[in-house]
């Protein structure tokens, strides 16, 4: 059975009252910020993690039913899940961060550039269809291959078959390699 503390705090939030989020955050804010910074193992992801959660928690408290589970593990639950999808986006935008020191595309002189390969994007109409449309949508529209596959509506597979053969095809187009 829930104590009167937690039967408090839960009537306060489900009527949107922020004496009932500041009760919250005295009472289990650091067990809280424990739990994220365990999962994350950074100070700065675990304070963002705890921030969502709690908003999270405000806007979802009615949901809250004390049969199903005390009030802590259900907050636990809520700070544990942001935690563990803060640590997946971030690492999603480290593996996809550019790194400049590394990337050579600083470095391409004028005469790297030659006239023929400028129109690329004319020569594209001579493809069939859908190499044109995977080509557009990575190099033009700038999609990963992932993006490409989720927007298109085509599987992964077929992104990288037709990726391979309109570039094949381009290749014969300027008879030289790209």
């Amino acid at each position: 059975m829930s104590s009167l503390l937690e039967i408090n705090i839960m009537n306060l939030l489900i009527e949107k009252d922020e004496k009932g989020m500041a009760m919250l955050y005295d009472y289990y804010g650091d067990a809280l910020y424990g739990i994220a910074y365990k999962i994350t193992r950074d100070e700065e992801l675990a304070k963002d993690a705890l921030q969502e959660g709690l908003v999270k928690i405000w806007k979802k408290a009615h949901t809250y039913d004390a049969k199903k589970a005390k009030l802590f593990t259900w907050l636990y639950r809520i700070i544990r899940n942001t935690a563990i999808d803060k640590v997946r986006n971030h690492n999603i935008k480290a593996e996809q961060e550019i790194q400049q020191d590394i990337s050579n595309v600083y470095n391409i002189s004028v005469d790297a550039i030659k006239p023929e390969h400028i129109d690329v994007e004319k020569h594209l109409a001579s493809l069939d269809a859908k190499y044109q449309i995977i080509l557009d949508a990575l190099f033009f529209k700038g999609m990963t291959q992932q993006e490409a596959s989720e927007a298109l509506n085509v599987p992964l597979g077929t992104v990288k078959s037709r990726l391979k053969i309109g570039l094949r095809e381009l290749r014969k187009i300027f008879n030289t390699s790209i």
